[in-house]
């Protein structure tokens, strides 16, 4: 009767630590936090120098406000872990990184969809480094991205100044980030129990002045810019680029690759302006409409 007493608890302990296991099924591993900023790198900060240029151009930024909205997290099978709430309109000139958004709370594991958005900025957008007439300036155009610079070059004549002001109002989604983390490229963010992931969404601002839309030996070139300034004015204005046909530009290759009925400068420009948003610094995503 003992016998089978302590057989019969024993049997119960196992049901037990069975059924405990089986409450701690796979997801509940603990979890964690994702902290996500947004940098613009020296580029957009201090200048892009002539170094850096195929023409001998340099460019620097007075002004580089976007707007990020929608960061989210989701797993391959499409669950959504967290997706951020509003916008915040930022320049990038003022220096630092600087917040986006932190999740809290997110089961621990890979969370491999990353996706963000840069899109038109609206009444309840919030600012970061902007003020509130960059604000004003923004809503006034729909716009999602505004630029303003200036290029030099040096020659035997002195230096020659243009400037860009240029306003953009194309909403794009990136999509299926990945970048380098822990010296791994990583899809998404991994979440650990009790840990913070920390992303950066970078920006580059080189990307205005590429001269192809997809090669990856893509230059960096101002002069074709610079020579359609149509007036001499001094201000290189979108619609000037958009009289200048891609055929008749001599320097560079100005390839659109499968970008579509891309045919002249001010269209490739752009294009271009969807292409700033990156991951992890020198990271990729897929650029889409939203």
């Amino acid at each position: 009767m003992t016998m089978r007493t302590t057989k019969g608890l024993w049997v119960a302990a196992a049901v037990l630590a069975t059924a405990a296991l089986a409450g701690c099924g796979e997801g509940e591993l603990g979890a964690g936090s994702v902290a996500f900023s947004t940098w613009g790198e020296d580029y957009i900060e201090q200048e892009i120098p002539a170094a850096d240029l195929a023409d001998g151009w340099s460019i620097q930024y007075e002004k580089f406000l976007f707007v990020v909205r929608n960061v989210t997290v989701a797993d391959r099978e499409g669950n959504v872990g967290a997706r951020m709430q509003g916008s915040t309109l930022f320049d990038h000139t003022k220096a630092g990184a600087k917040p986006v958004v932190t999740f809290d709370d997110l089961e621990a594991k890979p969370w491999e969809a990353v996706s963000y958005e840069i899109g038109p900025v609206d009444a309840d957008t919030a600012l970061d480094g902007a003020t509130e007439d960059d604000k004003a300036l923004m809503l006034a155009a729909g716009a999602s991205v505004h630029i303003e610079a200036i290029a030099r070059k040096s020659g035997d004549g002195g230096e020659v100044e243009k400037r860009l002001d240029w306003t953009f109002s194309l909403a794009t989604r990136y999509a299926d980030c990945k970048g380098e983390r822990a010296g791994k490229e990583t899809e998404g963010v991994l979440v650990t129990n009790g840990g913070t992931d920390d992303v950066e969404l970078t920006i580059h601002g080189d990307h205005f002045f590429y001269d192809d839309l997809q090669a990856a030996t893509a230059a960096r070139r101002f002069a074709p810019i610079a020579a359609a300034d149509a007036d001499d004015d001094g201000a290189v204005t979108l619609e000037e680029l958009a009289a200048v046909r891609l055929v008749a530009i001599e320097e560079g290759t100005y390839g659109t690759g499968s970008a579509g009925n891309i045919n002249d400068l001010g269209a490739f420009v752009a294009a271009l302006s969807r292409t700033i948003g990156h991951f992890r610094g020198e990271g990729e995503c897929v650029s889409v409409d939203p």
